[in-house]
């Protein structure tokens, strides 16, 4: 019956869904369209053809789905035969029908001449007054004028309801309850409707306050006859838009008489216009005389109206009228669909269809149906985008047989603002209304859809209510209907606002670890809110004129921690690190204090935190690109759902004592522990890294926190070898938190947000009991490292646990908490060698290389297996040693870490010290086998398609020169220098060589799973330094070499590695398709061996798509790495390997010098710019200076001399701290004053400290 016939659905969202389940389930081929945000929707996906429809400058996505043009040649060059529009965009478009009708489709829906006459609604009503059917008392036609509809208001009664012709979907209706009232609205209706119906024709019906919205299910044959399949109550309604559904009527169950009447009506009608196809009858029903009356007919599934469509005339958007289909199919058992398309094949083929009322007589069953929409109902019902970070629709584990969820969402969807916000209709069926509203109010419990706020709670309170559950509501209910949610909405977001957890991510692999920079006022902001120390709360940064304000709709108790700050609510002061209770409906606003110069992050902690933020691998943190509310800092508007508190239950005040607060200096003393590489193999002195008094600098972010002084490390190797041009290169290897890592000349603290592994030096690790003063460091703080013992290590940080555990359990039992014990390190280890360990090649150890223990920190020990040398035996060791220490399964150790040539040994100092681990990890390697030829390793082969010299890593190389350096020898193109430095003819050449061979995963972390890898043969081994300084800007997917080692960018990220192409990332965050999974996001492991097949830009495009849609499937298969092959192998191309080396030597040797004059001319470049003149002095008496309000970069001056400041909101300049742009604007004070003169050394590029005068006004 369906052999040879192609449906297109001329729609989106949850109705092309439901269409293509139907189409697919009887072997009908699809074909959709699709714009470029749904892109990867489902509709798009799981037809058998997807045609993206075109945009033309500045159309809306929403118009596209209009474009009856487009769709029809659509239709046309894929040989479509029917065409099923859905509801909403041209279901109702008479023009449209024809059109598609005249091409000789099957339009799947009533006939064009039925759309056109009930879709306007004055004839529609003379239609239904023909069939003898009651029709609200209103206007006889449309009312040409404000005179007129007042005349006619005062004959039918106020209050009155003023409607568009051509409106549906609850749009251009307007209810006037007085003569001005009626005046005041009928010119903004009309212009109203004309914009959005292009039809400026009004009507007046009288409106009843009081009624209920009941609807009756028809289905015609085109020829006068006409089945009915029952009535649906939609008195739930905002916006006159029902929101609730179900069948039968209460209300018709109390007076059954009316129900016999309302079907009666509908079926005269159909069987008056000798309907054809699915369509609706609406009546109005007084709730006090029980009248019914003929409100519209609805010839579509329903109507959709786009948002960008109507955001002109609507401040506040209107939605998606309801899809009552659902609650008839689940109560009859049929397929509506089904029947629309079945309909439309008899009618192609000029045949009768069937109908037989016995088939929809109804049952003992109730349905009911809640739509849910990603919207506000506390604001006005605001549509909310954004991203659905949890979607789940079980109830318990599973889908019971009597729910139903149509839908087109799942983790991961992104919300535009393009189009309607409704996400799915939950539809359950019971034996009676008491077990149906049972089944639905324990699914609007159960299910999980979490991300941008929604009316799941709106609608459980709803259906909870003793008025709804005694089936007495009418259409007025919602209007007195109370609503208030367990939230506060954000009125100013601060800077860099986030929701942090403890222990944050633990997984390694480049998640980074994510938490509050300042675990110790996170835990005490918890104590005192009455939560676990580890629940979630907000990490923010106070700073002038960017204030943390939220309003909160329900009472709450918070705590405010960290750096001090003024804490009002309702503009009344609280104390900080003290709970607070903020009553319902206040505004808790934290500001900066003008005086304050110390300390950075302030803590929040609301009792309760925040239960519809989802945990991430584990966590409810915000990091980068995932994790907190909508993966990002806080905005202004957003609305977060808090905890239920029950304030009786935690007693207040509940304060930390004063002299317990936590002191934050300018001048910090910070305790590290010495290594992993603070020893004479790399650096001259091991002393210098803790005699220099290094400064904070401005550019620090949750990444790192980046030290400046004018004195420089000293270093012993002229360069990095396998690692790279430059002394503080290494072969990657695994970091530990906090450690100081030199990137250049440049001392970074690595912290919570900083990658886990990487090519750079790490000289000395703070330690975990000090870990919180990084999140306190300021711009231009000064810290002095001192060394200490792992033993005084763990004693500092178990000071730290017990006074934080000591005063949890105090104030819960109403005592005062113990005043911390002071502890001071009396050890001197200045001498301390961070190697614990060394074991050295000896002739009783055969072929087995030596090994070095490092100390990183008090919780991790970084194991280097031979010398720095990329060497498969190395790598093959170090996988060997893992092993043997996981057979022991010990207790503590946490993860490994492994890359080229080490592992770092991640573990719990609670559960194991440094010292029992230390004679585990030497034990295991005296278990080692004399030789590893022998050894096989088991991986996987996949083939990644990639991009050589694309246009995307050109566009970063181009970015990089223009806002970081613009000479170097690696510029103007990476691929040129590669072939360069490696001796190759050309930039041919080298990329052949890179692809030539298979490469082989060495180790997996750095960012969000980053392989590092190097090429199996040992021939096509290109090297290449680090961009110095490195981009701030790297495509996803890129693949670039640093060293010998080749990575490819999981996500957008800054990045230092040479770029020569671009290929699929072997992270999936949302787990989409068959390679990854939600808890494992990742592809690649160690072992792993990658070909890259070479493709077109063209395609790769394509494959990108088909990638993130969840589509892509990488070609895979399992493989072993033998030891003994490859050592074969190596042995055979031995020779030319040698050669090949050696001219790559004289060729780096030659770049090398190059780069190092092409460096000195850019540092000395970056010298003049930032040295500020001194000529030119600025005569500042009697002006006004405004101050940068943080460290930071400018990024814009919007300023010049000579201006005068116009309004309070004027922005002057743009600065960038912590990968943020902050306004600096001009204030109410300084308006009409006239700009004499720029601060000293104020440019766009330059760096500013906090207090500096950016200008100074007249």
């Amino acid at each position: 019956m369906y052999t040879g016939e192609k449906l297109l659905i001329a729609n989106r969202g949850e109705i092309a869904v439901r269409i293509l389940r139907t189409a697919q389930e009887i072997g009908l081929a699809t074909l959709t369209i699709y714009t470029p945000s749904d892109a990867l929707a489902p509709h798009a996906i799981l037809a058998d053809e997807a045609v993206a429809l075109p945009l033309t400058s500045g159309q809306s996505e929403f118009r596209a789905y209009c474009d009856s043009a487009v769709i029809l040649s659509i239709c046309k060059n894929h040989s479509v035969t029917l065409l099923h529009p859905g509801y909403g965009f041209l279901s109702e478009n008479e023009e449209f029908a024809r059109m598609v009708l005249d091409n000789g489709i099957t339009w799947l829906g009533p006939s064009p001449d039925v759309i056109g006459t009930m879709g306007i609604k004055h004839q529609a009503r003379q239609i239904a007054e023909k069939a003898g059917i009651p029709i609200v008392p209103g206007s006889r036609g449309l009312v040409m004028d404000k005179e007129e509809a007042i005349v006619i208001a005062h004959q039918v009664g106020f209050p009155v309801i003023l409607k568009a012709t051509a409106g549906g979907g609850g749009m251009g209706l307007v209810v006037c309850h007085d003569e001005p009232g009626l005046a005041q609205a009928f010119s903004h209706t009309s212009q109203y409707a004309k914009t959005l119906f292009h039809d400026s024709g009004l009507f007046i019906e009288h409106y009843f306050p009081v009624a209920h919205h009941i609807e009756v299910q028809i289905f015609g044959d085109g020829r006068g006859n006409v089945v009915h399949m029952g009535e649906r109550e939609c008195s739930i309604q905002r916006r006159h838009q029902k929101i609730i559904e179900e069948s039968p009527s209460p209300f018709c169950l109390a007076h059954p008489e009316l129900r016999t009447a309302l079907i009666n009506d509908a079926m005269k009608l159909g069987q008056l216009i000798q309907y054809g196809s699915a369509g609706t009858v609406e009546f109005i029903v007084d709730d006090i005389s029980t009248k019914h009356y003929f409100l519209e007919m609805n010839t579509r599934i329903q109507v959709m109206f786009g948002l960008n469509h109507i955001k002109e005339v609507l401040p506040v958007i209107l939605h998606l009228m309801q899809v009552e289909h659902p609650v008839t199919e689940a109560i009859h058992d049929i397929d509506i669909i089904l029947m629309m398309i079945d309909f439309g094949l008899a009618q192609k083929q000029s045949e009768l269809f069937p109908l037989q009322q016995q088939r929809f007589l109804s049952n003992a069953q109730h349905v009911v149906e809640a739509r849910i929409y990603s919207e506000n109902p506390h604001d006005s019902f605001k549509p909310c985008s954004g991203v659905l970070q949890h979607v789940d629709f079980r109830y318990g584990n599973h889908v019971p047989p009597w729910l139903r969820v149509d839908h087109w969402i799942s983790t991961g969807t992104v919300l535009t603002q393009d189009f309607d916000p409704l996400l799915c209709k939950l539809i359950v069926t019971g034996s009676s209304r008491t077990e149906a509203l049972d089944r639905m109010t324990k699914v609007l419990a159960s299910v999980q859809i979490q991300g941008p706020p929604n009316n799941l709670d709106y609608l459980s309170q709803i259906i909870s209510s003793v008025d709804f559950q005694e089936g007495k509501t009418t259409t007025d209910f919602l209007k007195n209907f109370a609503y208030i949610p367990h939230a506060f909405t954000v009125l100013s977001p601060g800077l860099e606002t986030t929701v942090q957890d403890l222990p944050g991510h633990l997984i390694g692999l480049g998640v980074p670890v994510s938490g509050p920079m300042d675990p110790l006022a996170f835990r005490l902001a918890n104590v005192l809110a009455g939560n676990a120390q580890e629940v979630e709360a907000l990490e923010s940064v106070i700073i002038a004129d960017m204030d943390l304000a939220l309003h909160f709709h329900v009472k709450a108790i918070i705590a405010v921690t960290g750096k001090e700050v003024i804490v009002e609510v309702n503009d009344i002061a609280h104390n900080m690190w003290a709970a607070i209770e903020v009553p319902q409906n206040a505004i808790l606003r934290l500001r900066n204090k003008k005086d304050t110069s110390t300390g950075f992050r302030n803590y929040l902690a609301i009792r309760g935190g925040f239960p519809q933020i989802p945990k991430y691998l584990g966590s409810k943190a915000t990091s980068i690109k995932f994790g907190g509310y909508q993966d990002r800092q806080l905005m202004m508007c957003d609305h977060l759902a808090i905890g239920s508190t029950n304030t009786s239950t935690l007693a207040l005040p509940r304060r930390l004592p004063q002299d317990m607060i936590p002191i934050y200096p300018k001048q910090w003393q910070i305790y590290v522990l010495n290594g992993p590489h603070n020893d004479q193999e790399f650096v001259t002195s091991a002393e210098k890294i803790f005699s220099i008094t290094w400064t904070v600098s401005g550019t620090s972010n949750r990444q790192g926190i980046r030290l400046e002084s004018s004195e420089k490390i000293s270093w012993t190797r002229a360069n990095g070898g396998d690692g790279g041009s430059h002394p503080s290169n290494i072969l990657d290897n695994g970091y530990a938190l906090g450690t100081v890592n030199i990137n250049g000349d440049t001392p970074v603290i690595l912290t919570n947000e900083g990658p886990d592994m990487g090519g750079y030096v790490c000289l000395c690790t703070v330690v975990m009991g000090n870990l919180w003063k990084l999140g306190q460091l300021s711009a231009g703080d000064t810290i002095k490292f001192v060394p200490t013992t792992w033993d005084d290590a763990r004693k500092i940080r178990n000071i730290w646990e017990d006074w934080i555990n000591n005063v949890e359990s105090s104030l819960s039992s109403h005592c005062v908490p113990k005043v911390l014990t002071a502890f001071t390190p009396e050890h001197n280890v200045w001498d301390l060698d961070p190697k614990l360990f060394t074991i050295f090649p000896t002739s009783t150890w055969s072929h087995k290389p030596g090994f070095d223990f490092r100390q990183a920190g008090d919780s991790a020990i970084l194991v280097e297996c031979g010398p720095m040398h990329v060497d498969l035996t190395m790598r093959a060791y170090i996988h060997s040693f893992e092993l043997e220490v996981m057979k022991k399964g010990l207790t503590g150790i946490e993860r490994f870490s492994p890359c080229i040539r080490s592992t770092m040994c991640h573990f719990s100092p609670k559960q194991i010290t440094q010292k029992d681990l230390l004679s585990i990890l030497i034990e295991a390697t005296h278990a080692l086998p004399n030789s590893v030829t022998d050894l096989n390793f088991p991986g996987r082969h996949f083939t990644f398609p990639v991009v050589l010299n694309d246009r995307w890593c050109h566009d970063a190389i181009l970015q990089y020169m223009k806002t970081t350096r613009n000479k170097a020898i690696y510029l103007p193109s990476n691929v040129d220098y590669l072939a360069q430095n490696n001796g190759l003819g050309s930039a041919q050449i080298a990329l052949q060589r890179i692809v030539q061979s298979d490469h082989l995963v060495l180790g997996v972390g750095f960012y969000l799973a980053c392989p590092f890898t190097v090429p199996l043969d040992p021939r096509c081994r290109l090297v290449g330094q680090k961009m110095n300084p490195s981009r701030t800007y790297t495509p996803r997917g890129a693949v670039g070499l640093a060293g010998l080692v080749s990575a490819i960018y999981p996500v957008e990220s800054p990045g230092g590695y040479q770029l020569y192409g671009r290929t699929l990332p072997s992270w999936q965050t949302w787990g989409r398709g068959s390679n990854f999974s939600m808890d494992r996001p990742w592809l690649l492991q160690p072992f792993d061996q990658i070909h890259f097949e070479v493709v077109t830009e063209e395609e790769y495009t394509k494959l990108e798509q088909s990638f993130d849609a969840g589509q892509y499937s990488f070609k895979m298969e399992n493989c072993t790495f033998s030891m003994k092959e490859y050592a074969a192998f190596i042995k055979s191309v031995e020779a030319e390997t040698i050669l090949f080396r050696n001219k790559q030597a004289e060729a780096v040797l030659q770049q090398e010098q190059k780069e190092k004059v092409l460096l000195e001319e850019w540092i000395g470049e970056q010298r003049k710019y930032s040295t500020r003149s001194e000529l030119n002095e600025i005569v500042s008496d009697g002006l006004v200076s405004l101050a940068a309000p943080l460290s930071a970069m400018i990024w814009k001056v919007l300023v010049n001399p000579g201006a005068i400041i116009q309004h309070e909101d004027e922005i002057l300049f743009i600065l960038e701290a912590m990968k943020t742009q902050i306004p600096v604007k001009a204030g109410k004070q300084h308006v009409g004053h006239v700009i004499r003169a720029l601060g000293k050394g104020i440019r766009e590029g330059g760096q500013v400290n906090l207090r500096d005068d950016l200008l100074f006004l007249e």
